[in-house]
């Protein structure tokens, strides 16, 4: 395919810089920069965009840097260590903003300023890994479309990649291998497999063996199938099986917003949907007089109820939000807190959110696409985007957490 000049005016959700050729059509450029001007060739060509390979950067942007690690361009775990960590923030505001515009289709949306994390390097502690061709393991390469062996990474926690570079398993079944790292440096090895036997693993420290089950629980192998870890001043126990946020300083933000946004006092009712392993739970039951949460994963519905042992107004109920929603017809809720994966909400439970119609939505997000969808399904059920605030849980990366406010 053709060669071309293109210069670079923002940066699109996934990571890409774009620009437009002469016939106007959006072309993207990963690796690039807005603002600078670019020799690319186009790899992907559809009708109404196309997907450019950087070829070389004839005028590049004040805020291009050198990247820390051998493998960025190639591996997929990064994509911005290009790019100065300040200007990263400004890029991921925009791109919350653009969300909202295009996909979401609201007019000015109230966006904040990105708040930054504590830490913009080593702050992961927790880290999947996959086969690789070579037998090692690795992370997928979208550039070359397989999954890559990997000599260093520059995002998770050093306790991490000691334990990467100690680790000898044998892959045969292995789907995946996720690395945790504990508050007090504990270590956790959580296994993904073809069937139900164990593989063989050696390590030459103390670390904690699981296998995570097709439901998502875990099952132990070696010591304890947990981690504690540490968030908003308090421990959290987060088994093999659980979610908790890669990034517990950034996460912090978001306890805080959710505490304010949410705007609790006295005796007020809140729902929380995917609560988890009850780290925002705790937050909102200290300013309500009861909260019910509801989450499909076992093992984090066990977690929570160790987390939440000395608190008397929660409710947990275990159950897809789907399926678990209409058993609480009735219930007269003051504000409804939310914090979806990825794929954002089931239309169902926007529908039952839309019967429930309490004053106050709490949106939790990661991923600025779903959420503008789910926030244009609301507005058009009656609520108001009043505020808009991203976190940067995931430097180096284009993934953008936000908390966000609808009101009726």
């Amino acid at each position: 395919m053709g060669e071309q000049i293109l210069q670079l005016t923002a940066m699109a959700h996934g990571g890409s810089a774009l620009g437009r050729d002469e016939q106007g059509r959006v072309i993207f450029v990963p690796l690039a920069i807005p603002g600078e001007t670019v020799r690319v060739r186009l790899a992907e060509d559809k009708e109404r965009y196309a997907v450019a390979e950087l070829l070389e950067v004839l005028q590049p942007s004040p805020h291009r840097i050198e990247p820390r690690c051998r493998h960025f361009g190639s591996c997929g775990g990064c994509h911005f260590q290009h790019i100065a960590y300040p200007a990263q923030l400004g890029f991921k505001t925009e791109v919350v903003r653009d969300q909202l515009e295009r996909v979401g289709k609201f007019t000015d949306p109230p966006v904040h300023d990105i708040l930054s994390s504590p830490a913009p390097w080593q702050y992961c502690h927790s880290a999947t890994f996959h086969p690789a061709q070579e037998g090692r393991l690795g992370y997928w390469s979208p550039l070359e479309e397989r999954v890559i062996p990997i000599e260093e990474c520059h995002i998770i926690q050093p306790i991490l990649w000691q334990l990467f570079e100690d680790l000898d398993l044998d892959l045969t079944g292995i789907l995946h291998v996720t690395l945790r790292a504990g508050a007090d440096e504990e270590l956790l090895i959580a296994l993904a497999t073809e069937d139900v036997e164990p593989p063989l693993l050696e390590v030459d420290f103390p670390v904690s063996v699981a296998m995570v089950l097709p439901t998502g629980e875990a099952a132990n192998l070696v010591g304890d199938n947990y981690l504690v870890q540490r968030c908003a001043g308090r421990d959290w126990r987060v088994s093999a099986g659980s979610f908790f946020q890669v990034n517990p300083g950034a996460a912090e933000h978001l306890v805080r917003l959710v505490g304010r946004l949410a705007t609790l006092a006295g005796p007020q009712t809140v729902l929380e949907l995917y609560s988890g392993v009850g780290l925002l739970t705790a937050t909102l039951s200290a300013a309500a007089d009861r909260v019910i949460g509801i989450e499909s994963n076992p093992d984090a519905v066990s977690d929570a109820s160790v987390n939440l042992e000395e608190t008397d107004n929660v409710e947990l109920y275990q159950g897809i939000v789907e399926e678990v929603l209409p058993a609480l017809a009735g219930v007269p809720f003051d504000a409804v807190v939310i914090d979806p994966p990825r794929g954002g909400v089931d239309p169902a439970v926007i529908d039952s959110l839309l019967e429930i119609r309490a004053p106050r939505i709490v949106y939790v997000s990661c991923d600025p696409a779903t959420f503008a969808r789910d926030a244009r399904r609301l507005a058009r059920g009656g609520y108001r985007l009043a505020e808009v605030s991203p976190v940067d849980m995931f430097p180096q990366t284009y993934h953008i957490e936000m908390v966000s406010l609808l009101t009726l």
